[in-house]
Parts: C-alpha cells; structure tokens; sequence
C-alpha cells in the first residue's frame, strides 16, 4: 500500500528517460518492517559480535533483492585497540561509467545500554536503503541505470569517546582513502548519506559542509514532491559519513535530522535509550525514500 503523505510527484523532475525508479512505489510501511527486522537483531557495536551478524544479515538481505553484494571487512585502530570493521556494498551495475553512492551506517552506539536498538540512529536509515534497493532493482530489470547504484552500509560511525582520527567515521574513511588510492573515487559523482531519517516529526537539518548542488537537488525533489516543509538548511556543520568523500573532493550531502527529540527543536532522543520504534513513522521514512528517488533520477539522467 503507498501511504498517503503530502508527498506526491507534481514536478517535472522525473521525465522517463530510461532507467527511471517511481517515488511513488517507495513504500513507508515496507520500509518501517525493514527497520523493525533490522533492529530486532539487536545492538550492532562495531567490533562485536552483533555487528557481524547485522552485516550478514544485510548482506543477505541485498543480496535477496538482487543485488550485486560484498563485505569489505579492514582492521582499523580504535580507542578499544585494533577492530575488525565490516561495510557492506551492494550495487546495481550500470551501463556506463560513473557511481552514485547512497550511504548509510548500521552500527550502534557504544555503552548507551546493554539492548540499545538504536532505531532511528541507525535503523531509520538502513531501513530505507533496503526499501529503495527493491524499487530501484525493479526499475533496473525494466531499464539498466546509465550509472552505477551503489548502496553502502557502513560500519563504525559511531565513536567509541570521542570523534578523532582513529575513533569514528571508520567506514567512510577506510572507504574513502581506498578508493582514492586505486583510482575509483573520480568515477563517483555523487555521495549521499541519510542517518536518523524516521523522526515521526521529521525535519531534515541539511548542513553546510554539504555539495551546493547536490542541496539544490535534494530542494528541488522535496519541492516537486509536496515535501519542503520537511527540509532546511542550517548554519553549521555536522560530521557524518559524507565528510571522507567531501574532503576529497567528491561532491556529498548528509541529510540528517539532528531536532530528534521530546519536543520541536530538541535532539534528546539522540544517544539515550529513548531512541526506539515508537519514535518513528513510516510517513517519514516514505518521504525520505520518494527523495531519494527523486534525487537519484536527477543524478542518473543529467548529474550535478
């Protein structure tokens, strides 16, 4: 069923040409059973245990869709001495050159709680990467994307302190530093990260350390999609997964909602044992998903 939302197509922003994935058929109730599955495996610490079994799991799950799938696992150093650190990449190849990257972390939090779920931060998110590999393998097997579809589940975003060098962002960066090293990083066009996208208030605090033009994109889309008042700019900067790929130069935007909170404007739900399924809406992962979309088929067909 496609929820109802304040959020259908009106623009003109996704012509059929091609390779094109419908927003409309991103399902919120799909993508909300794909995170309740996800978080009931339970805390996804990096380094753990519960982290590898959430990158099977994963992996498996892409794999289910159809999707070309790898687990890239690197030791990496950390406050807690070396760890093994899992991402995992699933594709859906194109039929020329160029990649576009959607991001996302699965990990949780360390010492919030010996059952922390982290349900919006990082289940929100990885949630909706599932959904949105269903739709866009199914719009592949119609027509193959021109470019390269790339879902990324990173591992180790969160820090075990405190954000550093070698504590935090461990995914990205091992991601980032790799590819630039082999030459594989000029083929990517575009990075975009979503975390803790389910907020049944949603309000997505775009930050400034983010591509101008992939912005523009993502305003565009939300406008076409009935969907801006969801969205704004803010004055400030965040770390997140897409600042490996900004400071090398790839063009990257993080679209994050960091008011996750008991009222407007707050973020008190962020890191506490708050941070569970009734916080959550599939209305706002639907609206997520159809951006995503929306802003893909923006990438496919012109670029930024």
């Amino acid at each position: 069923m496609i929820l109802s939302v304040g959020c259908t197509e009106r623009g003109d922003l996704n012509e059929p040409s091609g390779f094109q994935i419908d927003p409309r058929l991103f399902s919120g109730t799909d993508a909300f059973t794909e995170v309740e599955d996800f978080v009931d495996l339970g805390p996804r610490v990096s380094g753990t245990e519960g982290a590898a079994e959430a990158a099977e799991y994963l992996a498996e799950r892409f794999k289910d869709l159809g999707l070309e799938v790898e687990i890239d696992a690197f030791d990496d150093p950390s406050p807690r001495g070396p760890v093994t650190f899992r991402n995992v990449m699933a594709q859906i190849s194109g039929s020329g050159s160029g990649i576009i990257l959607i991001g996302s972390h699965y990990d949780t939090k360390h010492g919030i709680s010996d059952d922390f779920i982290g349900a919006n931060d990082s289940g929100s998110s990885t949630g909706i990467q599932l959904a949105l590999a269903r739709i866009a393998a199914g719009a592949a097997a119609q027509a193959p994307p021109p470019k390269t579809l790339l879902f990324v589940a990173f591992d180790g975003e969160e820090c075990y302190r405190r954000y550093g060098h070698e504590d935090g962002f461990h995914g990205s960066r091992h991601l980032a530093e790799e590819w630039e090293s082999s030459g594989v990083l000029e083929e990517v066009e575009a990075v975009v990260v979503i975390d803790m996208v389910g907020d049944s208030d949603l309000n997505v605090t775009i930050p400034r350390n983010g591509d101008y033009n992939l912005m523009r994109l993502a305003f565009q889309c939300a406008s076409s999609l009935g969907c801006r008042e969801h969205f704004e700019l803010v004055d400030s900067n965040i770390g997140d997964d897409h600042v490996a790929f900004l400071e090398r130069g790839v063009p990257a935007i993080d679209l994050i909602d960091f008011k996750f909170g008991s009222a407007p404007g707050l973020n008190d739900y962020w890191h506490t044992t708050e941070d569970t399924m009734d916080k959550l809406s599939p209305e706002s992962l639907e609206i997520i998903g159809r951006i995503l979309a929306c802003m893909i088929n923006g990438l496919m067909q012109t670029g930024i």
